[in-house]
């Protein structure tokens, strides 16, 4: 019972089978009851006629002809006077009967009438029609009707309605079959499927099951199955370059603390394994960092709060966070922006971006160059871009900087100090104010980014 195709199975039996049954029920007894109600007006009408052939033409004859008319039928005929006495009858055996005897002589009807219609449980159905010749005479004509024909086609109608039930119930199972067929099985290939993706395995194969419902739950299964294929590579591979970058810098700390502790080495020497500690440790500090803003953009409390403010003062306080940086090593850093440019964003997220960039122009540009640091209006919308002439992108590897933990050239990263986070956390910052971000690059020119916002 916890199959979806018994569960649809019966349901959908018992659904028709009830519809059926009501269906039937009525049909039945409304074309019984048509067929006899055909039977009584046939009847009627036949005594009818009989009556009026005797009331314009009474006499012997009249009388012989119609008892011959329903002579070896269904029917019978019998003319009574008032009295009750048979005057003619096609079938003269059926007066000796007592039970019609007493029926006939206690007739009292001024009207055309079915006198006898109990059908199932009578031998006849009888019909009376008073008619009057004279003021002498006033008889009645009795149609009688054999209630054989009539059960006949009543059992004939039963059996009928019996083989439409069996071949109803014939259909219903090749429906059932048919819809087992095209729905529950590829139901269960679908189940199979998810439970191969619950237990790790993203190799799925499923049918083509063409544009229905079926057919689009079977594509996302598919697409499910790459994109949790592509997410275990990519969760593996983050793990390895996390594991790796923090145990570099770690065995950096480890392995100079150890010299640094030795007693035979002079202090200039000491002083050196101390500043390369300090640097491994600022390098796991800002991994750390840029791990964590990554891991917020995932998260759904990340706001933004948004406010109208003037750009340059803005900017004109970023360049003084990475002043003594640039100057340290000898880069320098210019801003072109117009004194009265606005713009409507989130202060805090913004410098995150702007700090991010001018960071990694610090990086990966040389001693005695310059950065650019420029903002703009085009089109009613504010332009924020950072230049540098640094060692640049290759053409084929722009279109990847965006992605976690992507290094350009990873040697040279590393001695640059780039950890793949920073334009990763950028690009989610952007898309998160709504803005958009791209970068045009030549190895060994620089690159330019730009924020429009």
């Amino acid at each position: 019972m916890n199959k979806l195709s018994t569960k649809l199975a019966i349901s959908f039996f018992l659904v028709v089978l009830i519809m059926e049954s009501i269906l039937m029920y009525f049909l039945h007894k409304s074309t019984i009851n048509t067929r006899v109600e055909e039977e009584f007006s046939l009847l009627l009408a036949n005594g009818s006629n009989h009556r009026d052939v005797l009331v314009g033409y009474y006499s012997e004859t009249t009388l012989r002809h119609i008892s011959l008319m329903e002579k070896n039928g269904n029917r019978e005929v019998m003319i009574t006077n008032k009295h009750g006495d048979i005057i003619s009858s096609s079938n003269p055996s059926h007066m000796v009967q007592e039970d019609d005897q007493f029926f006939i002589k206690n007739l009292h009807t001024e009207k055309d009438d079915i006198i006898i219609s109990d059908w199932r449980s009578s031998a006849y159905i009888v019909s009376v029609h008073p008619y009057k010749v004279d003021e002498e005479r006033s008889d009645f004509v009795i149609m009688l009707q054999n209630t054989n024909s009539l059960n006949q086609m009543v059992d004939k109608m039963n059996m009928h309605f019996v083989l439409s039930g069996i071949v109803g119930f014939i259909v219903l199972f090749i429906i059932y079959v048919m819809l087992s067929k095209i729905i529950t099985r590829p139901l269960m290939r679908m189940k199979e499927a998810t439970e191969k993706l619950s237990k790790g395995n993203f190799k799925v194969s499923l049918p083509n099951l063409g544009k229905d419902e079926l057919g689009e739950l079977s594509h996302s299964i598919h697409k499910l199955a790459n994109d949790l294929e592509h997410l275990q590579n990519d969760r593996n591979e983050f793990l390895a370059t996390i594991a790796h970058e923090l145990s570099t810098p770690l065995t950096y700390l480890i392995g100079y603390s150890r010299i640094a502790m030795r007693e035979e080495i002079s202090v200039n020497e000491r002083q050196r394994y101390i500043e390369i500690i300090g640097e491994e440790a600022n390098r796991m500090k800002d991994l750390v960092k840029n791990l964590l803003d990554l891991a917020r953009m995932n998260e759904t409390t990340f706001d933004i709060y948004k406010e109208t403010f003037f750009v340059r003062p803005f900017l004109e306080n970023v360049c003084k966070l990475v002043a003594s940086s640039y100057n340290l090593k000898e880069i320098k850093l210019e801003l072109a922006c117009e004194e009265r440019l606005q713009v409507y964003s989130d202060q805090t997220r913004l410098e995150q971006i702007v700090l991010n960039l001018l960071d990694n122009a610090l990086k990966y540009s040389n001693k005695d160059s310059i950065v650019v640091l420029q903002a703009e209006e085009k089109n009613g919308k504010i332009v924020i871009a950072v230049k540098d002439t640094g060692i640049g992108i290759p053409v084929e590897e722009v279109e990847y900087i965006f992605e976690k933990l992507y290094r350009v050239e990873k040697s040279r990263s590393r001695s640059n100090g780039g950890s793949g986070i920073g334009l990763a956390v950028v690009k989610e910052l952007v898309v998160a104010l709504g803005g958009t971000i791209e970068v045009k690059s030549k190895e060994g020119k620089g690159s330019t980014f730009t924020i429009t916002i």
